[in-house]
């Protein structure tokens, strides 16, 4: 079957397919997925959004590459606001939102903070306990469970069932569904960078998740984490916590990524070649299609050699690739593997290759794309009419 390669431009998370990209015959799309966005949600609607998302939306719309489509694009039809405190849905489900994913990314740090506010904004300790041991959803409301139903299946599958989508949406509508699974994306990326860098909770708290494995004690004493302290250990007491819902200062996702230089400087310090690999890794392990077509012929522009491409692609052993290509292939696979967990051995191993800032910020990126990966898999977002899926998936 005849493949073509394709260069799609992205801007801000959105991608774009260039006029004059030659089409071939598109299969059927299924009976849930828009024809004109491919996705389970309608074109935008600019009438809908709020001034500064119609605002950036304009800017996007009278730029060369035209209308936005993709995982931001996506995105645009939730609610707007600022989901951790603001979210339509109200806390306590937001707040589920978060455990769920944390749940099913096997994060302790993320499940205790979030734990904590859980109680504090009144959900019910006994739904707290069906998530953190994966009971049946027997007796919870229906918009509780399908939070819940929704999480372990778009996590635990990279995908989302026709029927699943269907239900959430008519127990949430589109706005508030969309809303659920940002969350879900965002808190997946906070999960990988707490992972990535091992970290542990604060000295004397109790860890509540249990985990199907045991954490590498490669971790420094103040920071609890791969990374050494950079500012004073907090005192913090759980009681301050609840009223102030705060991470103890000094450790915790915000103090790793300030480690970082940023994502502005990323491709000077490290190279498109490398970020490339970083996406392709990611977008391999959450089988997500629409992230790694795109990106396909992009590494191959940026200099990834078809060989490493296809050592990606098919899950293939990394020897006898270059070091800084092996290690990063081996701790993207650790990372978003079935287990959750970084080994000691290949932290090591890619901190070495890269550095703590460099390695910082592509787990930044990493994430990111994890993200996109969790909202491009629930809205089952299609390729661009045309443009054949380079990633087998079964």
């Amino acid at each position: 079957m005849r493949r073509w390669v394709v260069t799609a431009i992205v801007l801000g998370g959105m991608w774009f397919l260039p006029a004059g990209v030659p089409a071939a015959q598109a299969g059927q799309l299924p009976d849930d997925v828009n024809p004109e966005s491919r996705s389970r949600l309608p074109p935008i609607d600019r009438e809908e959004l709020d001034p500064a998302r119609r605002a950036a939306y304009d800017a996007a719309v009278a730029s060369p590459a035209g209308a936005p489509t993709g995982a931001a694009a996506l995105r645009l039809h939730g609610s707007g606001a600022s989901l951790r405190f603001e979210a339509p849905m109200g806390r306590q489900l937001t707040e589920l939102t978060v455990l769920t994913t944390a749940r099913e990314y096997d994060q302790p740090y993320e499940w205790a903070l979030h734990e904590l506010e859980a109680l504090a904004v009144g959900l019910d300790d006994g739904i707290i306990d069906i998530v953190r041991h994966r009971k049946p959803l027997t007796g919870l409301s229906d918009r509780e469970a399908i939070i819940i139903e929704l999480g372990r299946e778009l996590f635990g599958t990279r995908k989302l069932s026709a029927d699943t989508y269907a239900r959430a949406l008519a127990l949430h509508g589109k706005t508030n569904l969309v809303d659920i699974v940002d969350v879900m994306g965002r808190y997946a990326s906070t999960a990988a960078t707490l992972t990535a860098f091992n970290q542990r909770m604060p000295a004397g708290w109790r860890q509540s998740l249990p985990l199907p494995f045991t954490h590498p004690d490669d971790i420094h004493p103040d920071s609890r984490s791969r990374l050494p302290l950079i500012s004073p250990a907090s005192r913090t007491s759980v009681a301050e916590l609840y009223g102030r819902m705060l991470s103890p200062s000094g450790i915790g996702p915000g103090v790793i990524r300030a480690y970082g230089a940023g994502q502005d400087t990323l491709e000077d310090r490290v190279g498109r070649r490398t970020m490339q690999i970083a996406v392709l890794v990611t977008a391999r392990m959450h089988d997500s299609q629409v992230d790694w077509t795109m990106n396909e012929p992009k590494a191959l522009e940026a200099g990834v050699e078809p060989e490493v491409i296809d050592a990606i692609r098919h899950g293939r052993p990394v020897t006898g690739l270059d070091e800084k290509d092996a290690a990063l292939i081996a701790f993207g696979r650790e990372l978003f593997g079935e287990v959750h967990n970084v080994s000691a051995e290949t932290y090591a191993r890619t901190e070495q290759a890269f550095g703590v800032q460099d390695l910082v910020d592509i787990v930044g990126l990493m994430g990111a794309h994890a993200a996109d990966a969790a909202v491009l898999a629930a809205f089952d977002q299609h390729l661009p009419e045309g443009i054949e899926p380079l990633l087998p998936i079964d």
